[in-house]
C-alpha cells in the first residue's frame, strides 16, 4: 500500500454467493488435503506424519529411553504443525493405543487410556518412544527417496510423504470427516496385505477375487467376529464402499450341576467395554430381557464379561442373538476407501486400487533409493582416484603442498585433478596418511563399481526391480508373519445369519397365570394356576359374574373375538393383575359397541381355528393370520345380514371330522378336507337349515367317536364310538343326534 493510497480504494465489489462459494472452496480443499483424509502412499494425515517425524528427529528409537509426551507435542506444535496442543496430543495418544491400532506406531509409557473408554493421563505424565513399525514406515529417508518441503514458518523441513515398505494405510486404517466427504478403512492384517501385493506384482490385472484369496477381510486390534458372507466382503473391497458386522467372540463356560455362564473374551472394534456393560445391565434392570440374570465384569488385561442366564435351561444361542440384537455385542464397521492419491486428489479406491497405488509408490521409492546410492557411489569412486593418484605420487604431492603458495591449481594441473578431488587431498590430515594403501583404496573402488553396476541394472530393468521388491517385502513379511504375536490373525471371518428375532419367551418372563374375563367386559390375570371351580379364586363385582376363565402363561397371546366377526389381540403380561376386579377389557382394545365377546383363548403360533357363524357358515383359519397388533383388530369372519359369530374353538392337531349341529337338533359328520382354510371371508355352507341356525361345531378325530359330559356332579361323561350314521357330505341337512346328547346343543358345557 503506498503512502497516498486509503482504506476504501482497495475495496473491491464482488458478488456475495461468488466471494462466499470462492472462500469455502479454499477452505473445503484445505480441510481435505491437509487435514482429514489419510494419503493412499502412506496412509497417514499430516497430523501423524509430522508427529512421528518430530519424534524421529528426538532420536526417540524403539532402543532410545522415552521422553515426555509434552517435549513431543511442543516440538511439533512449534516447529511443523500449529495447531492445538490438545488435537495433536490425542492424535500421539491414538498412534499409541493398541485397541485402537492393529500395529501401534508410538510406544507409550504411562496411562493411555483403556478399551473402557478412560481418557489419557495428560502429556506431562505420559512419556513415548517410536515402535519398530512407525521405524518401517519412515525408512528411507535419509536416501533421497521422498521430496521435503519447507514447514509453515520457513525454518525446518519436513518430508511430504513416508517411504517406508510398511503398509500402514491398510495395516492400521483410518477414519475421518471432511467437507463433504469422509473416510472410514478398517486395519487389516500385515502379512495377508503383503502376499496379496506380491500377486500383484507378479499379475498386474489379477482379478479382486485372486486378491480375496489372501485378504479374507479386515483384521481388528481388539479381535472379534466377523459374520458377513463372503460374496458381502468381496462386494465391499470391489467398490471401496459396504461394511462388516462384527460380532463379541463368546463361549460357553460349564459351572457343574448343569449349570452355565456365558463369557465373552474379545469385543467389537471401538465399543467401550464400560459402555457396553452399562448396556447389557440397563437391558436386565429394565427387564427386556429376563433370560439374563446378571453381568459381571472380570477383565484384567484380558476382556472377561461373565452373563449369567436366568436358568439352566435358557438356549446359549438364544441368549446372544438378543445380545447381538439388542446392544453394541455386534456392531457395524463400515468400510470408506476415500484416500488421497499420489496427485493429492480424493478418490474411492478399491482394495485393488489401493494396493496397486501403494505399490507404484514403493516402486519409485526403489527407484529413488537406488539413484540415491549411485550419486554416493560415484562421489566416492572420485574421490577414491584423487586417494590412489596421491598414493602414487605422495612426495611431489606433499612437495607442491610445502612449497607452493596456491597449492590446488598445481595439483589439478600437474596430476588432472578435479576440484573436487584436490579439495579433498588438501582437506587430509597427516594421520590419514598411513591409510592411502593401494590395496586397500582399490579394493574399496572394486567392491563400489560392482555394486554400481547392480544399482544401474537394476534402474533399468523393471524386471529386477520386480524380484528385488519381492525379496524386500519378503523380509518385512518374516517380521509381520502370522506365526508372530504381532502378525497373528486377531479376527475370526465366520459366516453367520443376522440374529434370530428374539423370541416372546425372551422378552418376558414365563409365569403361569389365571385368565377371567368378566360378562360385564372387566378382565384380569391372577398369578398361578386356580381352581377355576373355585368361588374364592373367582370373585366378581355384585351383579357381575363369569364369562371365560383358563389358564395360561404371561407369555402367551390372548385372541379375543366379538359376534361382528372381528378378532382383538392381547398380550398377557399386560393384563391388570388379579388382587382386584380387573379393568374393562375396552381399555385395552378398540371393541365395537354391541358387540359382546364370544371367545377369548390363547393364540398358539401353529394353532388352527375353526370359525362358524350363526347362519351355518365357517371356515378354517390359523392363528398366525388371526393376530392383530393394533388396538382396532381384525375382521376376520365377513358376516351376512342377521347373522353373528358363534364359535371359536382349537382345532386338535390330529382331528379329521367336523361335527355341526343346528338349533333345530339335527347333527352332521363331514371330513375336515371339505373345509377351506382362509385368511379371511364368510366361508362355505356347513349344515343346511330350514328353520333357526347354528348351535355349536366341533372338530374331532372319527374313529374316537364323540363325547359330552352327561350333567349333574357326577363329572362322568358319555361316549358314541360309531358316528357312521351322522357322516354325510358338508351342507346336508344332518339327523336327530344320539340319545342322551345334551338339551342345549351344545357339544362341550
Amino acid at each position: 500500500m503506498t503512502a497516498s493510497a486509503e482504506p476504501i480504494d482497495l475495496i473491491t465489489e464482488a458478488p456475495f454467493d461468488s466471494a462466499l462459494s470462492d472462500r469455502y472452496l479454499v477452505y473445503a480443499l484445505s480441510t481435505i488435503t491437509a487435514r482429514s483424509l489419510p494419503d493412499v502412499r502412506d496412509g497417514l494425515k499430516p497430523v501423524h506424519r509430522r508427529l512421528l517425524w518430530a519424534m524421529r528427529l528426538l532420536k526417540l528409537d524403539p532402543a532410545a529411553a522415552y521422553k515426555k509426551c509434552a517435549r513431543v507435542v511442543g516440538d511439533t506444535i512449534g516447529k511443523y504443525h500449529p495447531h492445538g496442543d490438545q488435537s495433536v496430543y490425542d492424535a500421539m495418544v491414538r498412534l499409541a493405543q493398541d485397541f485402537s491400532l492393529r500395529y501401534p506406531l508410538v510406544d507409550g509409557q504411562g496411562n493411555f487410556g483403556n478399551i473402557d473408554g478412560d481418557n489419557a493421563a495428560a502429556y506431562r505424565y505420559t512419556e513415548a518412544r517410536l515402535t519398530a513399525s512407525a521405524i518401517d514406515l519412515m525408512a528411507g529417508l535419509d536416501e533421497g527417496t521422498v521430496d521435503f518441503r519447507p514447514t509453515y514458518n520457513g525454518e525446518e523441513e519436513e518430508p511430504e510423504i513416508f517411504p517406508g515398505l510398511f503398509p500402514n494405510l491398510l495395516a492400521n486404517g483410518a477414519s475421518g470427516i471432511a467437507v463433504g466427504m469422509a473416510t472410514s478403512i478398517p486395519s487389516h492384517n500385515v502379512a495377508e496385505l503383503i502376499d496379496a501385493v506380491t500377486l500383484l506384482i507378479d499379475q498386474p490385472e489379477a482379478p479382486d477375487s485372486e486378491l480375496m484369496q489372501f485378504v479374507k477381510g479386515p483384521d481388528f486390534p481388539t479381535g472379534g467376529v466377523i459374520v458377513d458372507s463372503a460374496a458381502a466382503i468381496a462386494e465391499a473391497y470391489a467398490t471401496g464402499r459396504g461394511g462388516f458386522r462384527v460380532r463379541a467372540r463368546w463361549s460357553i463356560e460349564d459351572q457343574g450341576r448343569g449349570t452355565w455362564t456365558a463369557i465373552i473374551h474379545e469385543i467389537p472394534y471401538q465399543t467401550p467395554k464400560a459402555k457396553l456393560i452399562e448396556e447389557i445391565a440397563a437391558l436386565i434392570n429394565d427387564k427386556k430381557l429376563p433370560i439374563l440374570a446378571d453381568i459381571r465384569d472380570e477383565s484384567d488385561e484380558q476382556v472377561r464379561i461373565v452373563l449369567e442366564p436366568r436358568s439352566r435351561t435358557v438356549d446359549p444361542q438364544v441368549l446372544m442373538d438378543g445380545l447381538f440384537r439388542l446392544t453394541a455385542l455386534e456392531s457395524r464397521v463400515s468400510l470408506n476407501l476415500n484416500v488421497l492419491d499420489a496427485q493429492r486428489t480424493p478418490r474411492v479406491m478399491s482394495l485393488k486400487q489401493a494396493l496397486a497405488e501403494w505399490l507404484a509408490h514403493q516402486f519409485e521409492v526403489l527407484v529413488r533409493r537406488s539413484q540415491h546410492r549411485l550419486a554416493k557411489i560415484d562421489d566416492r569412486i572420485e574421490l577414491l582416484d584423487g586417494y590412489i593418484i596421491t598414493y602414487l605420487n605422495l612426495d611431489r604431492v606433499i612437495q607442491i603442498i610445502r612449497e607452493e603458495d596456491e597449492p590446488k591449481p598445481v595439483l589439478m594441473a600437474e596430476f588432472s585433478l578435479t576440484d573436487r578431488q584436490a579439495e579433498a587431498i588438501l582437506n587430509m590430515r597427516l594421520r590419514s596418511l598411513r591409510k592411502l594403501e593401494e590395496m586397500e583404496l582399490k579394493r574399496e573402488r572394486d567392491a563400489l563399481d560392482e555394486e554400481r553396476k547392480g544399482l544401474v541394472a537394476l534402474i533399468e530393468s523393471p524386471a529386477r526391480q520386480k524380484t528385488r521388491m519381492k525379496k524386500d517385502l519378503a523380509k518385512l513379511r518374516d517380521r509381520y508373519g502370522p506365526e508372530t504375536e504381532l502378525g497373528r490373525r486377531r479376527t475370526l471371518i465366520e459366516e453367520a445369519a443376522p440374529a434370530r428375532e428374539i423370541p416372546l419367551e425372551a422378552m418376558i418372563e414365563r409365569e403361569p397365570i389365571t385368565v377371567i374375563l368378566s360378562q360385564r367386559g372387566w378382565i384380569r390375570a391372577m398369578k398361578g394356576h386356580n381352581d377355576l371351580a373355585s368361588a374364592d379364586a373367582l370373585k366378581f363385582k355384585e351383579g357381575d359374574g363369569p364369562l371365560f376363565a383358563f389358564h395360561a402363561q404371561t407369555t402367551d397371546k390372548l385372541l379375543l373375538a366379538t359376534e361382528t366377526g372381528r378378532f382383538y389381540t392381547l398380550a398377557a403380561d399386560k393384563l391388570p393383575g388379579g388382587r382386584g376386579f380387573g379393568e374393562p377389557v375396552r381399555l385395552m382394545v378398540d371393541i365395537e359397541s354391541e358387540a359382546p365377546p364370544v371367545a377369548l383363548l390363547p393364540a398358539s403360533a401353529s394353532a388352527r381355528l375353526l370359525l362358524a357363524a350363526s347362519d351355518g357358515r365357517g371356515f378354517l383359519g390359523t392363528t398366525a393370520d388371526i393376530v392383530a397388533e393394533t388396538r382396532k383388530g381384525k375382521q376376520v369372519v365377513n358376516l351376512r345380514t342377521g347373522a353373528k359369530l358363534r364359535i371359536v374353538r382349537a382345532v386338535p392337531a390330529d382331528a379329521d371330522y367336523i361335527a355341526v349341529i343346528g338349533e333345530n337338533r339335527k347333527l352332521v359328520v363331514f371330513p375336515i378336507g371339505e373345509m377351506p382354510e382362509m385368511t379371511r371371508g364368510a366361508g362355505v355352507q356347513l349344515q343346511r337349515y330350514r328353520d333357526g341356525g347354528l348351535s355349536d361345531a366341533l372338530a374331532f378325530r372319527f374313529e374316537q367317536g364323540l363325547s359330552w359330559a352327561m350333567g349333574g356332579e357326577t363329572g362322568r361323561t358319555r361316549t358314541e364310538g360309531d358316528m357312521t350314521p351322522w357322516r354325510t357330505a358338508r351342507g346336508a341337512g344332518g339327523r336327530m343326534p344320539p340319545i342322551g346328547f345334551p338339551r342345549d346343543n351344545r357339544f362341550e358345557g
